[in-house]
């Protein structure tokens, strides 16, 4: 049952994380800055705060007597990725739901997994390497061909329209990718959080949460900082008192649950993975979240009347489950 209930776990979570960005896509009548500060302080501060007092008695005494080191780059790695939050935000209206996460979810999984790998010491060591290789290559296969696909979508949509921001929307997309990488870098440097969390008796599924408050002390501070500069730019305080935008208020706060329920979620498939648990969990997440994604995405119509694109969406996304069938089975080699 331990060797795979994590991967369960995983896939559980995959749901909510290919499932958080739909809410983006109702921002209207609301401004970015507004929508985004709401949605990232339920995500961030709010329900992962609350999760995890439940779940770990004396959380702060735990994080303030963990390695300052585990803290520090915890909150750095954290700072960077909402950088990456935020393009992530910006990147969907460009080039739609679909295409976004395919760039950025590729790039997220393959690089958040092999940073951690290269920081292990003596990792190439531990006989399930080769599996997690061949994992991420197979994976970057399936993300390059969904996100042809969404090319070949996207001049087929923009045929009448006589121009695209097709460019700019990948160039920001693969900003985003690379940075939100982090998030899963400082996951793992925030491991010994989680150990001191276990340490003091927590259960190990758990002790992760401790770990994310850390990692999200630093998302959370970038996103906020950014969305009440763009408030005092723009003037829009006023927004959130904008009429008929309960249903757009509603989004940003589903939106935010889904997002760390992922986290949440991940973080105990991943904890009980062991040491390779960030590494391996990671892709998988992301790569089974892509499917969701692209589910939602035909579901709100961005495949509607591009039937070839979608037929290769279908083809690079059986890529994506077969590369996470072999992630997956990298956690039971050596056990």
């Amino acid at each position: 049952m331990e060797v795979f209930l994590p991967f369960l776990l995983v896939i559980f979570a995959s749901i909510f994380q290919g499932s958080f960005g739909l809410g983006m896509k109702y921002m209207a009548p609301l401004k970015w800055e507004v929508w985004w500060l709401v949605h990232v302080t339920i995500a961030m501060v709010i329900f992962p705060l609350t999760w995890a007092i439940i779940a770990v008695p004396d959380l702060f005494s735990i994080i303030s007597s963990a390695p300052a080191s585990a803290i520090g780059l915890g909150v750095l790695f954290g700072f960077l990725w909402g950088i990456g939050g935020i393009l992530f935000g910006k990147s969907i209206p460009y080039i739609g739901l679909s295409l976004t996460y395919g760039i950025v979810m590729g790039l997220a999984a393959s690089v958040g997994s092999l940073i951690p790998l290269f920081q292990m010491e003596n990792a190439f060591s531990h006989p399930s390497v080769p599996y997690i290789i061949a994992g991420v290559m197979i994976m970057l296969v399936g993300v390059a061909i969904t996100a042809k696909a969404g090319i070949n979508r996207d001049k087929i949509t923009n045929a009448e329209k006589g121009s695209s921001n097709i460019i700019l929307g990948i160039s920001i997309a693969v900003s985003c990718g690379i940075l939100s990488a982090l998030l899963n870098v400082g996951f793992a440097n925030a491991t010994p959080v989680a150990k001191v969390a276990e340490s003091a008796g927590v259960i190990t599924r758990n002790s992760s949460l401790a770990a994310w408050v850390v990692v999200l002390l630093g998302a959370y501070g970038m996103n906020a900082i950014y969305a009440i500069f763009l408030l005092f730019r723009n003037k829009s305080w006023s927004e959130f008192k904008t009429a008929n935008a309960k249903k757009s208020f509603l989004w940003a706060i589903i939106a935010g649950l889904f997002w760390f329920a992922a986290l949440g979620i991940y973080g105990q498939g991943s904890a009980l993975m062991g040491e390779m648990g960030p590494i391996i969990g990671w892709p998988i997440l992301l790569g089974l979240s892509l499917i969701i994604s692209n589910f939602w995405g035909y579901r709100s119509g961005e495949w509607k009347d591009a039937k070839k694109p979608f037929q290769l969406l279908l083809m690079g996304l059986a890529v994506l489950i077969f590369a996470s069938a072999i992630l997956g089975y990298s956690n039971t080699v050596g056990i």
